[in-house]
């Protein structure tokens, strides 16, 4: 039977530490996410407000959070809050199952790159060669250069489909041959080359896709049991799994997603056959362990799934963000993970995104500290602010809070010939939002959940409470034509839908 964990409570110690393992560390970030988690942005002139997680959840539409620190190389915290379904009365505590989403890309590189140390794969190989159940096609692009392993992991192997929306648990589900080829029943575009590989990056569930069915197609295993076999078994993560039929003992585990305001998905959950991209079933606890053994591995510890060089490998960079994707926590990628930083201040990433749950993965190899945070609710706000708190908790000091200055006058007409509906073009996909006037200010709104508030900083200049980032409103013949998100180096440009 499951601990009902409450908020308010005594800090409960993850299995895999003891007591005294506890680092004080962790003890003030466990005061931080009960009382002090505070937005990305501080408001110059108004009262710096701190917020308890229950609060945040509840303004973030977010049922339920499952939290694990990593202080010396151990999870010496962990704890699970709110609920697995809105109104439902189990509680979440470090035993529910959450999708990873796309934290399972980098379990799944440590896999495949286990299997190169096993010489049953190549990193720089062309994967024809050694695919036997679907071939990809040739094109323009791959006449010189090759799409490899290494690159396919590193997401500069030129291929399409950035992401996957999953099915319904009741719906026919496609083969991964199916998947590739965009044939019914599969709800997403063929996988193909669009550039030349090894020159540019950008993001592709797909090609991890085609990853997923090399691993296969040479061991002749079945994916889940391959990645049992070669990872979550020897790392002891016993909650994990890419198995997508559920036994009804793990079903009772789960955490329902939530897309759409306070309404769970239906089935609870979507399948998703592309298991290497979005298929991993798992807890923090289980995705910290596999994150220490990264960190371990690189820092020269032998008898893990990789080896020393190799892990030194996988956190090696591979190929540099292009500025519009960079931020703080990722500048390059390497085998699997974002990287930023280096030598003792070296971090390596990932987020995840399924359908009704988010996550975040991040640890610092040389410090032996990291963080893993899963949610069956979509706001990357709230991930924000609980990654600050460790932040500050741990005393990092690498995500200062901005200070911004808010205008004393707003432009009422300029506001509202700035609503309207715009599109963030990525590689071949694309994300709409509406901006709407909704007194006293614009808001930013893709669903009934996902919305911010735009403050204004001047004359079309906005910020947001959740980013530090500027939204910039371009016009053309006195009418909002795009608005251009702003962090650093980092522009993002949404065009006006016509």
């Amino acid at each position: 039977m499951r601990i009902a964990l409450r908020l308010g409570s005594a800090l409960i110690v993850a299995a895999s530490a003891s007591a005294s393992a506890q680092s004080a560390a962790a003890v003030r970030l466990g005061a931080q996410l009960a009382n002090g988690l505070r937005p990305a942005v501080r408001i110059t002139g108004e009262r710096d407000t701190s917020f308890t997680i229950t609060e945040r959840m509840k303004r973030y539409h977010v049922p339920g959070v499952s939290i694990a620190v990593i202080d010396n190389y151990q999870v010496v915290w962990a704890r699970g809050f709110g609920t697995t379904e809105f109104g439902a009365r189990d509680l979440v505590d470090t035993a529910t199952l959450f999708l990873a989403g796309s934290i399972s890309k980098p379990v799944f590189a440590s896999g495949a790159l286990a299997l190169v140390e096993q010489g049953k794969l190549s990193l720089d190989e062309d994967i024809n060669a050694r695919l036997t159940s679907w071939k990809l096609p040739p094109s323009e692009f791959t006449t010189t250069e090759k799409v490899t392993l290494r690159r396919l992991l590193s997401h500069s192997a030129g291929t399409t489909v950035w992401g996957f929306p999953g099915y319904d648990v009741r719906a026919p589900l496609p083969t991964v041959p199916q998947l590739l080829n965009g044939e019914k029943p599969a709800n997403t575009g063929v996988v193909k080359s669009f550039a030349v590989p090894g020159t540019s990056w950008m993001y592709s569930g797909g090609g991890y896709t085609i990853a997923q069915l090399l691993t296969t197609d040479v061991t002749g295993e079945p994916f889940p049991a391959l990645m049992q076999r070669l990872v979550l078994g020897p790392l002891g993560m016993r909650a994990s799994s890419y198995e997508q039929q559920l036994t009804p003992a793990r079903v009772r585990l789960t955490a329902a997603g939530h897309e759409h305001g306070d309404t769970a998905v239906r089935g609870r959950y979507h399948v998703y056959p592309e298991m290497a991209a979005a298929g991993l079933w798992t807890t923090p606890s289980d995705l910290a362990r596999w994150a220490i053994s990264i960190a371990r591995a690189s820092r020269g510890t032998t008898g893990l799934p990789l080896s020393p060089a190799m892990a030194r490998t996988m956190l090696t960079p591979q190929i540099t963000l292009p500025p519009n994707f960079a931020n703080a926590m990722g500048k390059a990628w390497g085998l699997g993970v974002t990287l930023a930083g280096d030598g003792d201040s070296l971090v390596f990433s990932h987020g995840g995104r399924d359908e009704g749950f988010v996550a975040t993965m991040l640890m610092y190899p040389a410090k032996g500290r990291g963080l893993v945070v899963m949610t069956n609710g979509v706001s990357g706000a709230l991930l924000n602010e609980i990654t600050y708190a460790f932040d500050e908790a741990m005393g990092l000091r690498t995500l200062p809070r901005a200070a911004k200055v808010l205008a004393s006058s707003r432009d009422a007409r300029a506001e509202a010939s700035t609503a309207g509906a715009y599109r963030l073009k990525i590689g071949n996909d694309s994300i709409t939002y509406d901006v709407r006037p909704h007194a006293p200010r614009l808001w930013l709104v893709r669903s009934p959940i996902d919305s911010v508030e735009w403050l204004p900083q001047g004359p079309d200049l906005y910020f947001t409470r959740e980013s530090a980032d500027d939204i910039q409103v371009q016009r053309l013949n006195g009418r909002a034509s795009s608005f251009t998100v702003v962090s650093g180096a980092r522009r993002l440009v949404f065009e006006r839908v016509p």
